[in-house]
C-alpha cells in the first residue's frame, strides 16, 4: 500500500464525500432534505458505534432523531434511484470486464413483528432460525475492490399473503411474494441490462440452479454456482463418463484427481482446499444467443476441506479451456461479500436501521451502501502507485 500524507488522505476523503454527496443531490427536491441526508451520510461514517437515530442526529448537531428519522420515512424520494447511483459509482470506481458479480443473503435480527419482512427464518447470520429479516445482495468485486451495487427485501409468504400488513408497513402494491433465487435474478439481469461489466457470477447453493443458470448462458457470463449433494451431472459424448449425483460422483473420484490449490489468500494467509474438476459437456453458445457464438463448457467443480474432508459442489459455466484455477479463483470472490457484510454491520451500521417500513429498509440500505461504495472507492485511490518522479534535466549552458 502507498500512504500519502495526512493532508493529502484527508483531502481525498473531503473530494470523495463531496462527489457521493453531489451524486445524490438531485434526488431530493429541497435543499434542506438533501443537507439532512448528507448528514444521515456523514453519521454513518461517523466513529458512532451504534447508528442510531439519535446518535445520528447527535452527530449532525440536531436536537432530536426527527429529520433523521424524516430521511428514511416521511420524505419523498426513490430508495431504487440511489441504488442506481451506487451501481453506477461502483463501477467507475472499480470496474474491470473480468470482474465477478456475488451473490449472497444476510440476516437482520429484530424483535416483535412489526418490521417489514421480520419473521422466523433461518440466517447465516446467526446460524439458526430465528426473529429476522432477510436481505439479498449483489456485490460487485474486481481487483479493485468490492462493494454492494444491488439489494432485495425478501419478504416471507407469511408477509405477502397478508394484504393488511402489506399496507401498514407500506410496501408497493407491485410487490408480491418472490423467492430469493428470483430477486438474485432480477438484480443480475438489472445488472447486465446497465451494462455493468463482468464476466462472472458466484453464489451458494441457495441460487444455484434454474432460471439463473439460463440467463447466464444467454448473457455470455460464466458462473460457479453452489449446489446440494444430491444434484444430479451427467457427460455428454466426448467427455469422460460421468453420471450421479454430486456426493456419488465425488466419492467415485480415483485420488489423482484431485488437487490442493488456494482460492485466494485470507486473514490467515491462502485458503487451501483439495479441488477436484470434472468438464461434462462442450457447447456452442450460439445455441443460448445467436449472437454470442463460441465452446463453452458445462462442468462440476467439488472443493474438500483439508481437515474434515467436508464436500462443496458447484455447477459451472465457462470458455471452453478455462482452468481449473480460474474457476477456484472466481468461487473464492464470494469470500467479498462476507467481508462487505461484515464490515458494513460492524462500522456502517448496516443493521441498525429502526424503521419498520419497506422504503425505511430500502433506503437505509441504499444509503449505507453509497458509503460502503465511497470507502472501497477512497482505498483504491489511495492503493494506487505513486508515479515514479522524473529526473530532472539541467539545460546546457
Amino acid at each position: 500500500m502507498t500512504y500519502g500524507s495526512i493532508e493529502t488522505t484527508l483531502e481525498l476523503w473531503a473530494s470523495s464525500l463531496r462527489d457521493v454527496k453531489a451524486r445524490m443531490r438531485g434526488l431530493f427536491t429541497q435543499e434542506r432534505v438533501a443537507a439532512s441526508a448528507g448528514l444521515f451520510l456523514d453519521g454513518l461514517l461517523g466513529d458512532e458505534r451504534r447508528k442510531t437515530g439519535w446518535m445520528r442526529a447527535e452527530a449532525a448537531g440536531d436536537p432530536g432523531p426527527w429529520r433523521q428519522q424524516a430521511i428514511l420515512g416521511r420524505g419523498r424520494w426513490e430508495a431504487d434511484a440511489l441504488r442506481d447511483i451506487v451501481r453506477d459509482y461502483v463501477v467507475e470506481s472499480l470496474g474491470t470486464e473480468d470482474a465477478v458479480l456475488v451473490i449472497d443473503e444476510t440476516g437482520f435480527l429484530k424483535q416483535g413483528k412489526g418490521s417489514c419482512g421480520v419473521g422466523r427464518q433461518y440466517t447465516g447470520s446467526a446460524g439458526k432460525i430465528t426473529n429476522c429479516q432477510i436481505g439479498v445482495f449483489a456485490a460487485y468485486v474486481s481487483q479493485h475492490g468490492h462493494a454492494f451495487i444491488d439489494r432485495a427485501l425478501y419478504l416471507p409468504k407469511s408477509w405477502t399473503g397478508d394484504p393488511s400488513r402489506l399496507t401498514k408497513a407500506h410496501v408497493p402494491t407491485t410487490i408480491g411474494f418472490a423467492t430469493k433465487p428470483a430477486l438474485a435474478l432480477t438484480m443480475i439481469e438489472r445488472a447486465i441490462a446497465a451494462d455493468a461489466p463482468f464476466a462472472w457470477v458466484a453464489a451458494d447453493s441457495v441460487y444455484g440452479v434454474g432460471d439463473i443458470e439460463q440467463a447466464l448462458r444467454r448473457a455470455g457470463k460464466g458462473y460457479v454456482l453452489g449446489v446440494n449433494s444430491n444434484h444430479h451431472f451427467g457427460s455428454w459424448v466426448g467427455k469422460p463418463a460421468v453420471a450421479g449425483t454430486a456426493a456419488e460422483i465425488a466419492q467415485d473420484l480415483d485420488p489423482s484427481a484431485w488437487q490442493r490449490l488456494s482460492a485466494g489468500h485470507g486473514t490467515k494467509g491462502a485458503r487451501l482446499h483439495d479441488w477436484a474438476y470434472l468438464e461434462l459437456a462442450d457447447l456452442d453458445a450460439a445455441e443460448y444467443d445467436e449472437s454470442r457464438p463460441g465452446l463453452w463448457t458445462r462442468g462440476l467443480l467439488i472443493r474438500r476441506h483439508i481437515f474434515n474432508g467436508d464436500l462443496a459442489f458447484f455447477t459451472t459455466w465457462c470458455p471452453a479451456e478455462t482452468g481449473i484455477d480460474r474457476l477456484i479463483s472466481v468461487e473464492g470472490h464470494r469470500w467479498a461479500i462476507e467481508d462487505s457484510f461484515e464490515t458494513a454491520k460492524n462500522e456502517l451500521g448496516l443493521d441498525h436501521n429502526e424503521t419498520r417500513s419497506w422504503h425505511g429498509w430500502n433506503r437505509h440500505v441504499s444509503l449505507v451502501m453509497l458509503a460502503f461504495a465511497m470507502m472501497a472507492a477512497i482505498r483504491h485511490k489511495a492503493n494506487q502507485k505513486t508515479p515514479p518522479k522524473r529526473m530532472r534535466t539541467q539545460a546546457p549552458h
